[in-house]
């Protein structure tokens, strides 16, 4: 039995305001590819499959045309979980529809355990794994609030609800494995699947990535999850990596760079093939790159010596220029914007550190709304109010939780 990890596809999402659909569509035509090529039987994608709660007409039909394409193909079942950038009700919606096609969505916690545990059958009908599709656990889902409680008591309600959410799971699947290998030769081993940040995970600058519950400590250590997991497929982290230095215990990373700070990274999905007796062996398959990404950094004369080598080797990437010299120069974007001309590279930002650095007050003045993101908006209303330092931390805290409550709200649910 083989199957494949992936996960953080975030069908949809935009680079400096420029539509990705291409290089989705060719990621999609690529797994789909590797499926049939690699003779994967199970596909285990863990969350994240959409960048927003509210996805896009291009962007659900990328999602529904790889699962008719997928499910048409030799690999028997497909295990989908929702992410935080999900919307749980939204992939949930068509489930029983998609059951048909041996498609297992899971979007939210629910008070049924067996809601998260499928049984999954090969073409002979017997018992070949057990999945259990945890989703991201949201922070209603796993904990009650008390008053006065405290960012370290908090911490610890959410990790000892993590904790217990995967041991009655795997409690299930337990039982299930117990149930038919009494019927069959082979060891039938637990799949697991999760959506959260593990301590000690890697990240990058400018991947997105969030702390998923504000205002608290809860990386959770890979010692939580029960040992009788044979696999366990994580997302959120972009960064491909083993967690805890646990060889079976793994991200496998976004596929597509997120952002021009994971421009040079290498993507990955993995293949995870078991034997007859339970022994797994797992493999990496490296992702194509679909749009190159090029990062530019220096003066004007380094900047523009860059992009002549780039247009000498008719490279068609997207720009994110920063300008880190020491002079002033009045209109930077007109000379970046000229040399590319009759190239086919695109320039997706530029950013004037010296004028950002030197006049941010003056900036201030000019900028707009828009600009700014929520975080930095209460930081000028702290400053505009005089709250002192000592009042500020436990503000900032109140204010982020708020946020990522807004965040959490379902907002395709009635």
């Amino acid at each position: 039995m083989k199957l494949l990890h992936t996960s953080d596809w975030h069908l949809g999402r935009s680079l400096y305001g420029r539509k990705r659909y291409a290089e989705y569509t060719a990621f999609l035509d690529w797994l789909s590819d590797t499926i049939e090529r690699e003779e994967v039987d199970i596909l285990l994608a863990a969350g994240d499959i959409f960048d927003t709660s509210t996805p896009g007409n291009r962007a659900q039909e990328l999602y529904y045309r790889f699962l008719c394409r997928t499910s048409a193909s030799r690999c028997r079942h497909i295990v989908i979980i929702a992410g935080n950038h999900d919307s749980p009700s939204f992939l949930n919606a068509p489930k029983e529809l998609l059951r048909a096609m041996n498609v297992y969505v899971t979007g939210a916690a629910t008070d049924d355990i067996e809601d998260e545990v499928f049984l999954l059958k090969n073409s002979e009908g017997k018992a070949e794994a057990i999945v259990c599709a945890v989703p991201y656990l949201r922070d209603k889902d796993i904990r009650s609030v008390e008053a006065g409680e405290s960012p370290e008591d908090k911490s610890r309600k959410l990790l000892e609800g993590i904790q217990q959410h995967y041991h009655s799971v795997c409690r299930r699947a337990e039982e299930l494995r117990r149930e038919h290998e009494k019927k069959q030769d082979r060891k039938i081993p637990i799949l697991a699947m999760g959506h959260l940040f593990t301590a000690g995970g890697q990240t990058t600058e400018g991947d997105g990535v969030r702390e998923l519950y504000i205002g608290s400590l809860a990386h959770v250590s890979t010692s939580i999850f029960p040992e009788s997991i044979d696999y366990l497929a994580l997302g959120h982290l972009h960064v491909p990596q083993q967690a805890g230095g646990q060889r079976h215990i793994r991200y496998s990373g976004s596929p597509l760079p997120i952002g021009f700070g994971e421009a040079d990274q290498k993507k990955q999905v993995v293949l995870v093939d078991f034997n007859k007796e339970g022994n797994l062996n797992i493999q990496e398959r490296e992702v194509p790159g679909f749009q190159e990404l090029r990062r530019i950094k220096g003066t004007l004369e380094e900047i523009l010596q860059e992009i002549e080598k780039l247009k000498n080797q008719d490279s068609s990437a997207w720009l994110e220029i920063e300008y880190t010299g020491s002079r002033i120069v009045p209109d930077l974007r007109t000379p970046i914007e000229e040399s590319i001309e009759s190239s086919r590279m695109e320039i997706r930002r530029i950013r004037n550190k010296y004028v950002v650095d030197a006049l941010v007050s003056s900036i201030r003045e000019e900028e707009l709304l828009s600009d700014l993101e929520p975080d930095e908006v209460f930081d000028r209303c702290l400053d505009h109010f005089d709250i002192p330092e000592t009042d500020r931390p436990g503000l900032i805290h109140a204010y982020g939780e708020i946020l990522e409550n807004l965040r959490q709200e379902d907002l395709k649910a009635e």
